[in-house]
């Protein structure tokens, strides 16, 4: 019998104010701990808390930092640079900060010159990619960002980890109240998803992993111990193949099996691009444009068992409202861990809980 896990709903506000003063207390500055705190309440809002992306992560980098795995007063250094391209080497540190100075970056020569593509290495884990490409929404273009991570990916026919769970997004406006946002790993899923499962004591698909003897199972128990498969099997793992090539291969950092190897040393590598809509046409033309598209999609007939289509980015923003309306469902645990971490880092803001969370959908 599944047990839902116990979560408890806090004000955004406070939430933000507490994780930016701790990322202060890590180290970071105060510009970086900001873009930091903001990018995980981001992806508290957008995600389901088991996919792992939002301020549970504040206690994981105190770790990181104490034991010199990333530099939080890293330099964030252009190696090479022309009128639409960069080079950037982040140094080893926070992946998150050095992914959204990439795409400012990005932005600033899409608004020059139509596109701009800034390529990251030896950096850190980035967070969530909608992060990255959403930022380039706010200056009329399109944002795509992804990245390359640790070998959790079998390759198709293997047993054995070779690529990441390289995360994609591509985020563009419209005029139907939010933006389409796609967000996916080229995994089926991720571990943090598993780890979930576990604790509501609930099966996993067949097609998410795999045992290290390569067998199929729907225990995610059994599944943490083996690699992860790709999205439609064979596919999947050719687009996470492909983007090793855009990034670590590309940039001159690491490469599948390599990132992650070294815990002082991560040699994450990411990819960001915007494309000005302007000097293709009119924005408000391009968001009227898209708009119709969505209507397109969602006004088709719906399969047995369906109540609506959905197109991307809609259920993340129908979350982010909900959430931000009646507060941020935080898992008790990560709760409780927040808290004691506020104590021994002796910070001077606190999280305000509102009430419990009442177990609607994520």
């Amino acid at each position: 019998m599944s047990t839902p896990v116990p979560m408890t709903n806090v004000d955004r506000d406070s939430l933000h104010n507490f994780v930016t003063a701790g990322f202060v207390a890590l180290g970071l500055t105060q510009e970086d701990a900001g873009i930091f705190a903001g990018a995980l309440i981001f992806s508290e809002l957008r995600f389901h808390p088991g996919q792992g992306q939002g301020v549970a992560r504040l206690r994981r980098y105190h770790e990181r930092i104490g034991n010199g795995e990333v530099d939080p007063r890293a330099e964030w250094s252009i190696v090479k640079e022309g009128p639409a391209l960069a080079l950037v080497d982040a140094h080893n540190g926070i992946g998150t900060v050095a992914a959204s100075k990439a795409m400012r970056l990005a932005i600033k020569k899409a608004k020059e010159g139509g596109i701009g593509t800034v390529i990251v290495r030896n950096s850190t884990h980035y967070g969530s990619s909608a992060v990255h490409a959403c930022q380039a929404l706010e200056h009329g273009c399109i944002g795509i960002a992804y990245t390359n991570a640790g070998p959790e990916m079998a390759p198709w026919g293997g047993r054995e980890g070779v690529t990441g769970t390289n995360p994609w997004s591509i985020a563009a406006p419209s005029d139907q109240g939010f933006p389409t946002v796609l967000d996916i790993a080229i995994t089926t899923a991720g571990k943090g998803m598993m780890n979930w499962l576990i604790r509501e004591g609930k099966k996993m698909p067949l097609d998410w992993a795999i045992t290290p003897e390569g067998l199929e199972t729907d225990d995610p128990a059994a599944a943490l111990k083996g690699p992860l498969l790709g999205i439609g099997g064979h596919k999947g793992y050719g687009l996470a193949f492909m983007t090793e090539a855009m990034t670590g291969i590309l940039s001159g950092g690491g490469f599948g099996l390599t990132p992650y190897s070294d815990p002082k040393k991560m040699d994450v590598s990411h990819y960001f691009q915007a494309i000005d809509i302007s000097w293709f046409m009119d924005p408000k033309e391009y968001e009227a444009r898209m708009g119709q598209f969505m209507q397109m999609a969602k006004t088709r007939a719906l399969r047995p068992g369906f109540d609506e289509i959905l197109v991307p980015g809609e259920q993340e923003a129908r979350r982010t409202a909900a959430k931000s309306a009646g507060g941020v469902p935080i898992d008790d645990v990560v709760l409780a861990d927040l808290v004691a971490f506020g104590k021994e880092l002796k910070l001077g803001c606190q999280i305000k809980v509102l009430d419990r969370y009442d177990g609607a959908e994520l």
